[in-house]
């Protein structure tokens, strides 16, 4: 297994991807998945039980793992992560019991659940069934049981029986927000690069507070800054608040300096490829992307596992990058070169698709003034904020 594993990581990882199998993560059991296969899919979503316990289960074509992000403990949205699995569009619906309602959408090297509690949960367990007892498909189970405000388990009650819900529903309304995450950069000791009348630092600042309201005016994000004031934080700091944040996308905003005055331009960067192999500096050994949490487990499991996630992500930063070009293109000056890659690092989170905005070279009396203008930076915020809408649109999630 181990040869076969290693020759395959070496054939590119989406090729290796497909026959990795026998897995379990984050304690939930993965059955295994032979042969040259495509990435798992939903059929359909079923929910069984009452306020009291509710059984939610997800139907597969075939095995897959999962990572529980959110117990809902705080929020009352429990957000299971689903790992390699494909999905056509949004899938959402109505709930059952303790579940209001859900939504499985596309995220970073996989699908992501989503469910609206009806109250305090708390998961009592997540299984994978294979096929069997007249049943076709893989189920991803998850008990769900009722909390009192004290954090003990209600009472039981007899559940009813299992009703089915067609993953495409598209009944009441469901949009939960995306995550969005906007890293001012450098902050408090770290003044970053200086223009003749302003500091890289509070540029950043100004510019990430400006599109964090222009989001929140839309009411379809929920963001996250990685700081609010003059403050220092450390760059692996920044990275966890994204991940932590279970974000959708991660944008860290920079003004350029050089020795040459009259250089301007904007540029966009993404992880380059020599920069990927930093990825142990953000994750831990208890990291799911670095286990396989397997008796006789092989580590080349665990490095085809990052290669995918790592390589969607990419993907969708570089798909981001075009859109973000293209927009801030429309406002601003571009560097003749303005899509780079490097190694940076707070775009090695190998789950968050993620770029670093240059907007300009702050050394450059042009590029200076109009970061330093409320009026010209708002043109540049709308331009990011509507790259940001695009890439949230159901063309480009799906390409």
């Amino acid at each position: 297994m181990r040869k076969v594993l290693i020759s395959l990581a070496r054939m590119g990882w989406f090729r290796a991807a497909l026959i990795v199998g026998g897995l379990t993560t984050a304690g939930v059991a993965v059955a295994t998945a032979q042969g040259s296969v495509a990435p798992s899919g939903v059929q359909k979503v079923r929910f069984g039980g009452d306020r009291t316990e509710t059984r939610v289960v997800i139907d597969l074509d075939r095995a897959a793992a999962g990572k529980l992000i959110s117990d809902g403990a705080a929020d009352q949205r429990l957000v299971l992560a689903l790992p390699n699995v494909t999905i056509s569009g949004d899938l959402q619906g109505s709930g059952q019991g303790l579940v209001k309602r859900w939504l499985i959408d596309e995220a970073a090297g996989g699908a992501r659940l989503r469910l609206e509690l009806a109250g305090k949960v708390e998961v009592r367990r997540r299984f994978l069934l294979p096929p069997g007892d007249g049943a076709t498909a893989y189920r991803y189970v998850i008990d769900l049981k009722a909390v009192d405000a004290a954090g003990a388990p209600a009472s039981p009650q007899a559940a009813p029986r299992l009703i089915q819900a067609s993953a495409p529903i598209k009944a009441a309304p469901l949009r939960l927000k995306k995550v969005i995450v906007i890293d001012a950069g450098h902050g408090g000791k770290d003044s970053g690069a200086l223009g003749a009348n302003a500091f890289e630092k509070d540029v950043t600042l100004a510019t990430a507070k400006a599109l964090k309201a222009r989001l929140e005016k839309t009411g379809r994000y929920q963001v996250v800054l990685t700081r609010e004031t003059d403050t220092f934080v450390p760059l692996e700091g920044r990275v966890q608040i994204a991940r932590r944040a279970d974000a959708d996308l991660f944008i860290s905003l920079h003004a350029d300096s050089g020795p040459d005055t009259a250089t301007r331009g904007a540029s966009v960067y993404t992880l380059s490829e020599k920069g990927a192999e930093r990825v142990g500096l953000v994750l831990d050994k208890s990291d799911w992307l670095m286990k396989a949490n397997l008796p006789g487990r092989d580590r080349a499991v665990s490095q085809i596992l990052l290669d995918l996630s790592q390589r969607a992500t990419k993907n969708r930063s570089a798909a981001f990058a075009q859109l973000l070009l293209a927009n801030v293109g429309e406002e601003t000056a571009l560097l003749r070169r303005s899509h780079r890659d490097a190694g940076f690092f707070v775009l090695l989170a190998p789950d968050v698709p993620a770029v670093l905005l240059e907007m300009g070279f702050i050394t450059n009396p042009e590029d200076e003034a109009f970061l330093t203008n409320k009026a010209s930076r708002a043109r540049l915020v709308d331009a990011v904020g509507d790259s940001i809408e695009a890439y949230f649109s159901a063309d480009v999630r799906k390409s």
